[in-house]
């Protein structure tokens, strides 16, 4: 069986808050935006709180071990820096953003990056040979 490659993926601690949290909000999503502050981490957003559009990316999606995998979207103008790195979404004790629906939980989600596997590049088209 072939291995499903990703942009994103999740730790165990930040699964377990999201499923704490999709208990409380229901279905969340993400999205990672070049701003400063509290757009430098990722938001997540009850699902329809938060809308996408078309300037906005679908990098993939995490699964939590909920129901419904949980999309993960970066603004383009972020994703042209972004796009050779794989991004592992991480929980760590502190103040949430403040839109983000972990904030009142003493917990905020933040982002672990590393750069694509030449494999990972050539799948998504952005290794050497693609440009």
């Amino acid at each position: 069986m072939a291995t499903q490659l990703s942009r994103v993926d999740v730790t165990d601690a930040a699964a377990a808050l999201l499923r704490d949290l999709t208990a409380t909000h229901g279905p969340l999503m993400f999205h990672q935006s070049g701003g400063c502050c509290d757009g430098s981490s990722p938001m997540c957003y009850p699902v329809g709180m938060f809308l996408t559009g078309p300037s906005d990316v679908l990098l993939g999606t995490i699964d939590a071990g909920l129901d419904d995998p949980i999309q993960v979207f970066m603004s383009e103008s972020q994703f042209e820096y972004w796009k050779f790195t794989h991004l592992t979404i991480d929980v760590v004790p502190g103040r949430g953003a403040g839109f983000s629906v972990e904030g009142p939980t003493g917990m905020r989600f933040l982002i672990r990056s590393r750069m694509l596997t030449e494999e990972e590049a050539a799948a998504f088209g952005v290794g050497a040979a693609a440009e």
